[in-house]
C-alpha cells in the first residue's frame, strides 16, 4: 500500500511540472509577441503600410510554396493616357461641335460667301477675340453648350466688348438694358455689367439654356430667340402650325435681321470646321487661359492698376470693359482680369499699397452758389457718388460745407477707354471726307427724329455718330455732333468742298459773308448752331464754312 501511495504522488508532481512549464512557454510566447507588436507600433510613425499591396491580414489568401518566383511577378499597370489636348482654341471648338453644319440654303450661302471673300475680316475679329475666347470655350464646356456658340460674339458684336447697337444693345453678347437686368448685369455710370466679360458670358449661357429648354432642345429656335425675343419665335411658330406648315427655323417667318443671323453663325462654324475649303488660314490663338482673375477687394484706380501690373491702360480696359470710367466702381464687383504673366506682380503690388491710397481723393469746400450736380460735373463724377461718400441723405449743401470727392489720378484724357472718351472720339471720327462737324446742344422738347429732320439726316445715323440708341433718353444740355454734307453748286459740275474758318472783320454780317463764299446765310447757320442763336454777328466771331473752291 506504502508503495502504490508513494507512486500515486509522483505521477501527480510528474504531471504538475508539466503543466507549469507548458503555461510558462505560453506566457514567454504571448511576452514575445507583444514586444514584436511595440516595435511595429515604434516603426508606425515613419513606415505607412499600403493596404492595396498587402491587403488586410485576415483575406490574405495562402502563399503556394511550389510556385515559382518569375510567376508571381507583378503584371505591368498600363497607365491611363489622356489624349493631348490641342495647342489652338480653333481646334478645341471644333472639337465641340454639337450643331448639325450639313445645310445647303440659298441663306447660308449667302453668308458663306461674304465670309470667306472677307478673310481679313475673320482675322481682325479673331484678334479682338483672342483675350476672351479661352475662357468662353471653357465655360461653355462646363455647361454643356455646343462650342459654335463661342463664334456667336462674332455674329453680335464683332467681339468688340465696346459694341452699341441703335437698338441698345451693349456688350461682346450684346444684352439690351432689360434682359441685362433680367441676368443680373448692373447698369450704372461707374459699371456695366453686359460689358463685363465674366458677368456677360455667365448671363449668356444662362440665357441660352433656358431658351434651349423652352424650345425642347431645338438650338436653331434657341439662337433665333436669343436675337429677337422669345416671344417673336413662339408666335412665328404657331402662326406655321395654325397654316399647316413646318415649325423648323427655317420655315419659320421672323424679322429680317433674324432670318440672317442665325445662317451667320452656321456660316463661321463652317469656315471655322474646315477653312481650307474656302480658302482661309485661321489667326492662331493658343489654347491657354489669357487672363487671371485678381481679387482687388475694393475701388481701384485704373491708371494705378496698370501702373502696377506694368500693362498699358488700354489692355486693363479691353480686359475690364465693364468699368465706365477711370476707376472700378465703389460697389463692385471687386475684380480686376489681368494678363496671366502679370497677374502675380499686380498681386504682390496691390498688396503693398494702403486702401486709402488706392483712389485719389480732393477736399472740396462748398462755395456760393454751388450745388452738388455742378461740383459733381465740375470732378468728373455724379452726385450720387457725392452723397454716398459723405453720407449726404438730400441734394441740400451749405457755403462752407467740406466734401470729400474721388478724383482720378493721372489727367482724364489718359484714360483713353473710359465711356467719356470713347465718345468723343466717336464724335471726331468723320464719316467721310468734306463733311463739317457741328455741335449741337440738346434742348427741352428735343428728340433724335426733329434734331435729324432740321440737319437733313436720319435718326439712326444721328444716334450712330454719338454712340446712342433710339431709345436712350435726351437730356437737355447734352452735348450731341452732326457731320453735315456739303451742298453742291448748280452751276458746277464738279466740286472740291473745302473747309474754312473765317473770322468775322468789322462791319461784316452773316449775308456779306455768304455773299462773299457763295453759300447761303442759312447754310452759315446751320453750319454754326452757336452763331445763329445770336441776332448779330461780333467783330472776332468765327464761323466754319464748307467753300467750293474748284466751282468758284
Amino acid at each position: 500500500m506504502i508503495y502504490k501511495f508513494l507512486w500515486v504522488c509522483l505521477a501527480s508532481l510528474a504531471l504538475s511540472a508539466c503543466q507549469t512549464a507548458s503555461k510558462i512557454e505560453r506566457q514567454n510566447t504571448s511576452s514575445d509577441l507583444l514586444e514584436s507588436s511595440a516595435e511595429v507600433d515604434a516603426d508606425a510613425d515613419t513606415v505607412e503600410a499600403d493596404t492595396e499591396q498587402l491587403g488586410f491580414i485576415d483575406t490574405v489568401p495562402p502563399v503556394d510554396s511550389t510556385v515559382e518566383e518569375e510567376d508571381v511577378k507583378a503584371e505591368p499597370v498600363i497607365a491611363n493616357s489622356k489624349p493631348r489636348a490641342p495647342e489652338d482654341i480653333w481646334q478645341r471648338i471644333r472639337e465641340g461641335y454639337q450643331l448639325n453644319l450639313d445645310i445647303d440654303r440659298p441663306r447660308l450661302s449667302s453668308q458663306l460667301r461674304w465670309f470667306s471673300s472677307h478673310p481679313s475680316y475673320l482675322d481682325r475679329v479673331s484678334k479682338r477675340g483672342e483675350r476672351y475666347l479661352y475662357y468662353i470655350v471653357d465655360e461653355l464646356e462646363k455647361a454643356g453648350i455646343p462650342t459654335e456658340i463661342a463664334l456667336l460674339p462674332i455674329v453680335e458684336s464683332g467681339f468688340d466688348p465696346f459694341g452699341y447697337s441703335h437698338g441698345r444693345a451693349s456688350g461682346p453678347w450684346q444684352f439690351i438694358p432689360s434682359t441685362g437686368q433680367m441676368y443680373g448685369l448692373d447698369q450704372t455710370w461707374w459699371y456695366d455689367g453686359r460689358r463685363d466679360i465674366i458677368g456677360s458670358t455667365q448671363a449668356a449661357i444662362a440665357y441660352l439654356t433656358r431658351l434651349h429648354k423652352m424650345f425642347d432642345g431645338d438650338w436653331l429656335h434657341a439662337l433665333a430667340s436669343y436675337n429677337s425675343g422669345e416671344g417673336t419665335v413662339l408666335r412665328a411658330i404657331r402662326k406655321n402650325k395654325k397654316a399647316g406648315k413646318p415649325t423648323d427655323f427655317w420655315s419659320l417667318d421672323l424679322p429680317r435681321e433674324t432670318r440672317a443671323y442665325v445662317p451667320k453663325l452656321i456660316a463661321l462654324a463652317k469656315i471655322i470646321k474646315n477653312p481650307e475649303k474656302y480658302n482661309y488660314s485661321t489667326y492662331f490663338i493658343p489654347n491657354k487661359p489669357y487672363f487671371d482673375v485678381v481679387n482687388i477687394g475694393g475701388q481701384l484706380d485704373l491708371a494705378q492698376a496698370a501702373e502696377m501690373a506694368d500693362v498699358s491702360i488700354d489692355e486693363v480696359y479691353l480686359l475690364n470693359p465693364g468699368f465706365n470710367q477711370w476707376a472700378t466702381s465703389p460697389d463692385g464687383p471687386h475684380r480686376l482680369l489681368m494678363p496671366v504673366s502679370k497677374a502675380k506682380q499686380f498681386r504682390t503690388k496691390l498688396a503693398e499699397i494702403p486702401s486709402k491710397e488706392r483712389v485719389t481723393w480732393v477736399r472740396y469746400t462748398v462755395k456760393a452758389g454751388d450745388n452738388l450736380l455742378l461740383v459733381a460735373k465740375q470732378h468728373n463724377t455724379t452726385v450720387n457718388v457725392l452723397q454716398n461718400v459723405n453720407k449726404i441723405s438730400s441734394t441740400m449743401i451749405r457755403v462752407g460745407q467740406e466734401l470729400m470727392i474721388p478724383v482720378a489720378g493721372n489727367d482724364i484724357e489718359s484714360y483713353t477707354l473710359s465711356s467719356h472718351q470713347r465718345l468723343l472720339a466717336k464724335q471726331s471720327r468723320a464719316p467721310n471726307r468734306n463733311r463739317i462737324k457741328i455741335n449741337y446742344t440738346v434742348n427741352s422738347g428735343d428728340s433724335l427724329w426733329l434734331i435729324s429732320n432740321k440737319y437733313g439726316t436720319d435718326s439712326k445715323t444721328l444716334a450712330r455718330w454719338n454712340n446712342m440708341g433710339l431709345a436712350d433718353p435726351l437730356i437737355p444740355g447734352k452735348k450731341l455732333v452732326v457731320w453735315l454734307k456739303p451742298k453742291q453748286s448748280e452751276n458746277s459740275t464738279r466740286s472740291v468742298m473745302k473747309k474754312v474758318v473765317y473770322t468775322i472783320r468789322s462791319g461784316e454780317s452773316l449775308a456779306l459773308v455768304a455773299n462773299k463764299f457763295k453759300v447761303s446765310v442759312n447754310d452759315i447757320r446751320d453750319w454754326n448752331p452757336k452763331v445763329s442763336s445770336k441776332k448779330y454777328v461780333q467783330p472776332g466771331d468765327k464761323v466754319t464754312l464748307l467753300v467750293n473752291v474748284v466751282g468758284g
